[in-house]
């Protein structure tokens, strides 16, 4: 399978190694010029797994302007507020049968890439797999080979042929992926996750496992999940884990999968790079709002996240 992926984040960079891997012809387009030129003048990405074993990956990298082949698949990995700006930069090599995948986090991103691309090949979904951006062109897989897993969903519900060619890559590339037919149902599962974990270590400057370990982590993980799930529930989610397993899974993820792990809303805040705060918490803050219901815990984090990210900017806050 030809596959581009577009953003060399840290998913991006794992999302690309990984279906190399396997065996699928990649591409990198860049958007982000320090990146672009890591990668070029490395002749490749570095890849390490928990902080051992670097090596180097041989990698193709182009700017979007420079990119003409037509790919069977486009993997968007840019942070939301850069998805309007890529797909404008990348829609020349976006062919009359190419599918677009994105798995970032936030909501948002399905509704500019279907001004560029029919329902029909769009598809979306979750990552719960732990990855850290060291550099430019330098990443870091958190967690034993083949750990972590994906969901993948046609924003249609109605999985294709080129659908299953693409699990079957997944499966191929250790991605674990598990096909869904519930787009909004998987992609607010992923949705109520971060808006806890994400944003709560960031603010707190804590690791997934030390921020469960608090003797009142259940309590407030559900105050919002409680918030988002009735926010979600008015706009037509039909979700497919109770207000009680999500707090398990999140219990899951952050005790046992990925307890050392900061998120990467947290390695945006270091980095002094604005956060996707608007686009989780936020997205639940303005979902509640349209159907007449408060959700005044999340609007009290994106109020929070953003005086953290003034402070970063403004050299007030040590990270």
């Amino acid at each position: 399978m030809k596959i581009v992926v577009i953003g060399a984040g840290a998913m991006g960079l794992r999302y690309g190694v990984l279906l190399q891997e396997a065996g699928n012809e990649v591409d990198f387009v860049e958007p982000w010029l320090p990146s672009y030129e890591a990668i070029q003048a490395q002749g490749g990405v570095y890849v390490s797994r928990d902080h051992q074993k670097r090596h180097l990956v041989p990698a193709n990298v182009f700017l979007p302007d420079a990119y003409t082949e037509t790919p069977d698949l486009a993997i968007l990995f840019t942070k939301q507020m850069q998805s309007e700006e890529a797909m404008r930069a990348c829609s020349h090599f976006i062919g009359n049968a190419t599918y677009v995948l994105t798995n970032q986090n936030g909501i948002g991103s399905v509704d500019v890439i279907r001004r560029y691309v029919p329902d029909k090949r769009i598809i979306a979904g979750i990552a719960l797999i732990a990855t850290v951006l060291n550099a430019p062109g330098d990443v870091d897989f958190m967690g034993a080979k083949g750990a972590g897993h994906t969901q993948l969903v046609n924003v249609t519900e109605r999985p294709d042929t080129f659908t299953h060619a693409v699990v079957r890559e997944f499966e191929k590339a250790g991605m674990n992926p598990t096909l869904q037919t519930n787009y909004l149902g998987t992609v607010w599962s992923k949705l109520l996750m971060n808006s806890v974990i994400n944003t709560l270590c960031t603010l707190m400057d804590i690791t997934m496992g030390e921020y469960v370990a608090f003797s009142g982590a259940d309590a407030l993980s559900r105050r919002l999940i409680d918030e988002g799930y009735a926010a979600g529930v008015a706009d037509g989610v039909k979700f497919m884990q109770s207000r009680e397993e999500m707090l398990q899974i999140i219990d899951h993820e952050s005790s046992e999968v990925n307890p050392l792990h900061r998120p990467s809303m947290y390695q945006d805040m270091i980095a002094g790079r604005p956060t996707e705060v608007d686009y989780i918490n936020g997205h639940i803050v303005k979902t509640a709002k349209k159907h007449g219901l408060d959700a005044k815990n999340h609007e009290l984090l994106v109020d929070l996240l953003h005086l953290a990210e003034h402070s970063k900017q403004n050299g007030r806050h040590e990270a």
